[in-house]
């Protein structure tokens, strides 16, 4: 039987090319996500899922058959400068990269099989970048929770891991509020592909991958040197 891999944020960007290339290698994919997405293959099933409703995302992680990868690719990002910052914000924040990653890990983990794997989708700045602090913290606390998973899952065979894409192709780029803190073009002259931190994904879900846990993987273009 075909590994079955959990994605939040399917409908597009990076969740969204994970999952075709997950299907592409055989996997079945049930993917989360606010609306309904329509893929052409029996393989794939969607559930809208309103990732700021804790309550109904645990509900529909009861009903999943066993799964041997979750990915947390849904996101958004807000930047604002010191004096505009907003409670709101960060509490949306909050819950769609931490909030939901600490439910899927909580409910799932516990059934993941040896060779499961958790990936987190991360990004480049989260060491720091200004007018981004709300939203860099989120994904900056995804480490120390990524690796304390690693070290509580490692006895059981289990990976878990981060991926930390710099300025990436998605409809990221372009939300609202990104005024104060536009993307910059990393050092090869394009911005990164989705398809490319797919691979990623891809790779540490693999075999090959089984020494690779506790990690952030960066894949920025050059964007960090």
């Amino acid at each position: 039987m075909s590994r079955h891999a959990l994605i939040t944020g399917v409908s597009s960007g990076i969740g969204a090319a994970t999952a075709d290339k997950l299907l592409e290698e055989g996997w079945r994919v049930t993917g989360l996500s606010r609306t309904l997405v329509k893929r052409d293959s029996d393989a794939f099933v969607s559930l809208s899922v309103d990732l700021f409703d804790t309550a109904a995302l645990k509900r529909a992680l009861v009903s999943l058959p066993p799964v041997d990868a979750v990915i947390h690719a849904a996101g958004m990002m807000k930047a604002a400068p010191l004096g505009d910052l907003d409670e709101e914000t960060s509490e949306k924040l909050w819950q769609l990269h931490i909030r939901v990653a600490e439910v899927l890990a909580n409910q799932l983990a516990p059934q993941l099989p040896t060779g499961g794997r958790i990936v987190l989708i991360g990004s480049r700045t989260s060491t720091g970048a200004a007018g981004r602090s709300q939203y860099v913290s989120t994904k900056s606390a995804m480490k120390g929770m990524v690796r304390s998973w690693a070290a509580e899952l490692a006895p059981r065979g289990i990976t878990a891991n981060i991926v930390a894409p710099g300025a990436t192709a998605t409809p990221m780029l372009s939300q609202p509020g990104r005024e104060s803190s536009p993307p910059k073009m990393p050092p090869i002259g394009r911005y990164i592909q989705p398809e490319e931190v797919a691979a990623l994904v891809g790779y540490l879900l693999s075999p090959a991958a089984d020494a690779i846990t506790g990690q952030e993987l960066v894949i920025c273009g050059g964007g960090s040197l």
